[in-house]
């Protein structure tokens, strides 16, 4: 008994460890003027389809990363394949704040053609939270 229980608190302790991580990234978004955050909305999000002002293309975060957050994306230009999403299948996804601001950066502007607001990024972060 006692080494079962040893076991499965190895088991949570990598996610207690990235819940802090994370949630503390979200409560920088609500003082940074975000309201409650949203897994259907961060969907909606993930979904959406715009043509940033520099590629006329539409895309949406889903181009690359997939609809289903649990498989492998591609990259659309480069072709560069792209670890799942899902905090499920990939529990390193989001443990790391500066790499989650980075990638924020970089994807929500070459996607919508500029940066996320902070609602928008706690919304992902919710979804990919949930998958």
């Amino acid at each position: 008994m006692k080494k079962q229980l040893t076991v499965v608190l190895l088991l949570l302790l990598p996610n207690l460890g990235m819940a802090g991580s994370v949630d503390d990234l979200l409560q920088h978004y609500v003082n940074a003027g975000a309201g409650s955050f949203s897994a259907s909305k961060g969907a909606a999000l993930w979904s959406k389809k715009v043509s940033a002002k520099a590629d006329p293309r539409q895309r949406s975060c889903s181009t690359c990363h997939g609809a289903d957050l649990t498989m492998v994306g591609k990259h659309q230009r480069t072709g560069k394949r792209i670890a799942p999403m899902a905090t499920s299948v990939n529990p390193k996804r989001l443990t790391d704040q500066k790499k989650i601001e980075k990638w924020f950066r970089r994807n929500c502007k070459w996607t919508w053609g500029r940066e996320c607001t902070p609602q928008e990024k706690g919304d992902i972060i919710m979804l990919l939270r949930s998958q």
